[in-house]
């Protein structure tokens, strides 16, 4: 069985010193706020990874779902906001232009969930080795 609490404590404990880690990290902290709500309601930790995982996608498919469906920030401004340094903030207008010519700002969003549930996931890793040892 994993600890949540343990996880959050290692996640928050990660170095972020770029806008984009930053961003993640914060992403991996609002993952853990929802996989915590949903311990509460089950009355118990996640058993593994796997389960672990389904409940950070709190019931979407993918993160591209996830982040299509309003299950995080909908605003392009706000998505630019969290995960861009100030000198490409304004270059994009804020969000206002799309960040790249092959993504719009909800899957650059989804990509940086998806790296956020994968550091959540590593930290599970690391916390399930140190169980078995």
């Amino acid at each position: 069985m994993l600890n949540l609490q343990a996880i959050r404590q290692a996640v928050e404990a990660e170095p972020a010193t770029s806008a984009w880690n930053k961003g993640v990290k914060l992403y991996a902290l609002e993952l853990l706020d929802n996989a915590e709500e949903t311990a509460r309601y089950e009355g118990r930790q996640p058993q593994d990874r796997a389960e672990l995982g389904a409940w950070l996608l709190y019931g979407a498919s993918d993160w591209a779902e996830y982040s299509q469906g309003g299950c995080s920030l909908i605003y392009n401004s706000d998505i630019a906001e969290r995960l861009c340094p100030p000198s490409q903030l304004k270059r994009l207008h804020g969000g206002a232009r799309r960040p790249n010519s092959a993504e719009d700002w909800l899957d650059v969003q989804a990509r940086a969930l998806s790296q956020a549930a994968r550091l959540i996931r590593r930290h599970a890793t690391v916390q399930c080795r140190e169980a078995s040892a």
